[in-house]
């Protein structure tokens, strides 16, 4: 990247950010804060001479390439699964990619593990199976996902109890009553499943970082594969469901970690040993658009993003 010296002397750069629905005015104005290369502007009018544009949903612009258009490039930018938005076969307008997927061109993961260099590492250890009386907890409100989530969570209730909270359950707790939830979560519970709605390629979300690592609890995961996952957590801080050939199979390791607190806690080993870290898309995608990079040509965006990419009949294969 460019020092920030250099980057008061660049044309700023015009993007086009489409549906931005969680920014708002002050947001919009400070993306840059900070970036080494910040000579960029977001706006929300798609104006005659403009970059970059910024594309949330492929709904609204159009499919073909437009030679006229041979300055601006065009980026489909996404943190949904394929199977949220399916596109058309055909479009063939977009130049780079930025989702969460590691074969974009600008990869956007929700987080990413950084660890320390090897001589820091933490010093204090913490029984983080101490207090907690029940076994797994689930916070869910989408019942009909495309992997079958919820019929396997229900398979694993037969072996271990496993409490669902939200419509597609029997317990309840309000969101609205601030972090009562998720101190409930980090106080009681030793497990929880982290399970994306779709077994896609990399879609990792915050229901791994937010939900589990980030309240103590140890995360049961189903989604992504599970080198996506190593991709960007922490070493030895999930379960994989698809390193079981069951739900009995897998509920009897979690009875076997609950009867061993040493077990249990190797699964933390990786807390004060790195960091996770913001990958600060803006600053990223600024320094590209003032970069001599090659801009791509997708010819048929909806064959990269959705071909072989997931397996909505069960877990990944």
């Amino acid at each position: 990247l460019a020092k920030q010296s250099k980057s008061k002397e660049l044309s700023t750069k015009q993007i086009y950010f489409q549906r931005p629905l969680d920014y708002n005015s002050h947001e919009f104005s400070s993306l840059f804060d900070g970036c080494p290369v910040s000579a960029c502007r977001v706006t929300r009018t798609a104006t005659p001479k403009l970059d970059a544009y910024l594309f949330r949903e492929i709904i609204s612009f159009p499919r073909e390439y437009n030679p006229e258009r041979q300055n601006e490039i065009w980026i489909y930018y996404s943190l949904e699964s394929p199977n949220t938005y399916t596109l058309d076969d055909g479009v063939n307008c977009i130049n780079w990619t930025a989702t969460y997927r590691f074969d974009s061109d600008i990869v956007t993961p929700y987080a990413k593990f950084v660890a320390f260099n090897n001589s820091v590492s933490t010093t204090t250890k913490v029984n983080y199976a101490k207090g907690k009386t029940k076994k797994v907890a689930w916070f869910v409100s989408n019942c009909n996902s495309n992997n079958n989530r919820l019929q396997y969570a229900q398979e694993l209730n037969k072996y271990i109890e496993v409490d669902i909270y939200g419509i597609c359950g029997t317990k309840r707790c309000s969101r609205s009553n601030g972090n009562h939830c998720f101190d409930m979560l980090k106080r009681d519970y030793k497990f929880y499943l982290s399970f994306e709605n779709s077994n896609c390629r990399d879609y990792i979300t915050e229901k791994f970082f937010a939900n589990a690592l980030d309240n103590n609890v140890l995360p049961i995961v189903m989604g992504a594969y599970a080198e996506d996952y190593d991709r960007v957590a922490p070493p030895h801080s999930f379960i994989h469901v698809d390193e079981f050939e069951s739900a009995e199979s897998l509920a009897k390791y979690l009875h076997k970690l609950d009867k061993n607190d040493e077990l249990y806690n190797s699964y933390f080993d990786w807390k004060g040993s790195g960091q996770f870290i913001n990958t600060r898309f803006w600053c990223r995608l600024c320094a590209l658009l003032h970069s001599k990079s090659k801009r791509r040509h997708y010819k048929d965006l909806a064959t990269w993003w959705q071909r072989n990419i997931c397996n909505n009949d069960g877990h990944l294969q």
